[in-house]
């Protein structure tokens, strides 16, 4: 009998145009995206509701400043520039982690686990858990105070003021962002202690909306070297609009917004990973 040729091997086949490390992410976003323009009268009322949102608080800065000439060292037009610098950092941060801080609800119905079983890291998971299109309202009245901010001041424009406005935007989502991912990591201890870290998150983010002259020097320290609002919006506005700053707090400080960024990020991932590794399971 003749010997038959052995099997040459099979051709491997080639991965799927476009395939890669992000694609399953681009997958899911684009599903929760086509999710939710979907229903479009409950799309538009949810994104009538974050505008809402966005008005109150504007309206808050009004009735202060109708009231007093300055606070703060700033006067009401010079509070709609930091206003809506901190808004917008907010907002984009919100739009893109917020939905973190539902963590402690994972955790104790125990379906946390199932995201650990997937190959794919944990915290990516739940950034692309939701994606709340909503929350371009609030966004959009942010971005509309800016114009109106930067027509109404007297500003002296430059290349360094053009880039500080950059660096404030992306500063502060990036600030934003790491004070949502590093109180969810504390939930991985905490699991019933939304409501304190709600305390430092969105407390941190309304402190951010005011001049940080007006807090004790207590409160300045912590609201600028603890939780970094102060580099969120009022220190780049300080640069942006050339004032001298104050008590504890140049005008130069602003320029270090990307590092502080930085610098909270890795607190944020740091604290995640130990959180991660403390969770053992819902039990059951």
């Amino acid at each position: 009998m003749a010997e038959t040729a052995p099997a040459a091997p099979a051709t491997p086949r080639a991965a799927p145009t476009g395939a890669g490390p992000w694609t399953a992410y681009r997958v899911i976003l684009a599903a929760r995206i086509r999710a939710q323009t979907t229903y479009r009268v409950s799309f538009v009322t949810d994104v009538l509701g974050t505008v809402m949102v966005g008005l109150t608080e504007l309206g808050e800065v009004y009735v202060v400043f109708h009231n007093v000439p300055r606070l703060g060292g700033l006067t009401f037009g010079q509070a709609l520039l930091v206003f809506a610098l901190s808004n917008i950092g907010f907002s984009l941060a919100d739009m893109a982690v917020g939905h973190v801080d539902g963590l402690p609800t994972y955790i104790r119905a125990g379906t946390v686990d199932v995201f650990y079983l997937r190959p794919l890291p944990l915290l990516a998971q739940l950034v692309t858990s939701e994606v709340s299109l909503r929350r371009f309202g609030r966004l959009g009245v942010a971005l509309v105070v800016l114009v109106v901010a930067l027509t109404v001041n007297a500003i002296d424009w430059s290349a360094a003021v053009v880039a500080m406005l950059v660096l404030a935007v992306v500063s502060g989502a990036a600030i934003c962002s790491a004070l949502f991912v590093t109180a969810a990591a504390v939930q991985f201890f905490l699991v019933e202690g939304s409501e304190a870290t709600n305390a430092f998150t969105y407390g941190g983010v309304y402190a951010a909306q005011q001049s940080t002259q007006v807090f004790p020097n207590p409160l300045k320290v912590f609201f600028t070297f603890v939780v970094p609002a102060a580099f969120v919006a009022y220190l780049p506005a300080v640069v942006v609009l050339e004032l001298p700053g104050g008590d504890l707090l140049p005008g130069w400080l602003g320029w270090l917004a990307p590092a502080v960024g930085a610098v909270a990020w890795a607190v944020a991932l740091g604290l995640w990973r130990v959180g991660t590794r403390h969770y053992q399971g819902a039990g059951g």
